[in-house]
């Protein structure tokens, strides 16, 4: 028992669920001078109240109880998302292999048989401890890092493939959506056309050059910035807890730059740069002057300085010297 680091045990709280005083005491005795915090539970229901409450950080459950057994107990653990992470190591006195299977087929990582030897239990416990303790390290690296784009202007999410279901998403990802796609929430399904472009993709995202790309049309109001979608696979770490699952990293690319440079390279007015950005994006004077405030009289006006300054005669012509001033 010596061997277990005690900031390691400290650091560590422990449910024992057995109907058996006994037991209980035993095993709380061992633990307890082992330096571990200990919590207790005779039934499966109590079991379950006190694990939603506390959040040990493992379970050490028996097997066969009065009432709700602890098969149940396990199950109805793992599929609450509050507890779905605890590992939890059966002790039962069953040692046919259909009833092991069973134990692990309902959340164990791993079980003890009866009678119970307390070093043969903190040995499993110090191993299963310690993969958790890993595994929430990695988990929580994987969030800073990713609500960490946030800063930089990159809204991440991680969505189901199977429905386009948004299972977590940062602050801007959420804003994005609700400013762009109109949707909003904890867990937003995305458009059919955005859900069915990941499926058309996922086979063979992992053998892809560069992430697949979804770039939305500007909204409204128009020149507010276009929504571009990048397609990731999910981390290692991600896929292990939840496969069928990507990530998508958006960003809203802004015209503000483009226009910029369209007017410090041909020396035109700010006005001039936004209706010469649009006509290099293929709009018309209609549109253009719908994006711009103005009217399609005024645009021709515009297109006509434009020319001048250009040293062309045509919109194509126009167009064609704005796209090759623009990067990518």
């Amino acid at each position: 028992m010596d061997s277990f680091p005690a900031t390691a045990r400290d650091a560590s709280l422990v449910l024992i669920v057995d109907d058996v005083p006994d037991n209980l005491a035993m095993l709380h005795d061992a633990l307890d001078a082992a330096g571990y915090m200990v919590l207790v539970a005779t039934n499966g229901e109590a079991a379950l109240a006190r694990a939603a409450q506390a959040r040990p950080d493992i379970v050490l459950l028996d097997a066969l109880m009065p009432g709700m057994d602890g098969f149940e107990v396990a199950r109805r653990l793992k599929a609450d998302a509050g507890t779905a992470q605890i590992p939890i190591v059966f002790m039962t006195g069953l040692t046919e292999t259909e009833h092991l299977i069973a134990a692990l087929a309902a959340g164990g990582v791993d079980y003890v048989t009866k009678p119970i030897k307390p070093a043969e239990v903190l040995a499993r416990m110090g191993v299963h401890l310690g993969t958790a303790r890993r595994a929430r390290a990695q988990q929580q690296q994987a969030l800073q890092a990713r609500s960490a784009l946030d800063a930089f202007g990159h809204a991440s999410l991680t969505v189901r493939i199977a429905d386009g279901r948004v299972l977590w998403q940062t602050p801007l990802a959420r804003e994005l959506l609700r400013r762009h796609l109109g949707i909003d929430g904890p867990r937003p399904a995305l458009p059919a056309e955005i859900t069915a472009w990941m499926q058309r993709q996922q086979p063979t995202l992992a053998q892809q050059p560069e992430p697949p790309r979804w770039t939305l049309d500007p909204g409204d109001p128009p020149g507010q910035g276009t929504l571009v979608l990048r397609l990731h696979p999910p981390s290692p770490e991600a896929e292990e807890s939840g496969p069928g699952e990507l990530l998508l990293v958006m960003r809203e690319e802004s015209d503000l730059a483009a226009r910029e440079t369209l007017r410090q390279g041909f020396g035109i007015t700010g006005k001039e740069a936004e209706v010469l950005y649009w006509l290099a994006q293929g709009k018309i004077n209609r549109d253009i002057a719908e994006i711009v405030g103005s009217s399609p009289a005024t645009v021709k006006k515009h297109l006509e300085r434009i020319y001048a300054k250009l040293g062309v005669e045509t919109r194509t012509a126009a167009a064609a010297m704005a796209m090759a001033r623009l990067p990518g």
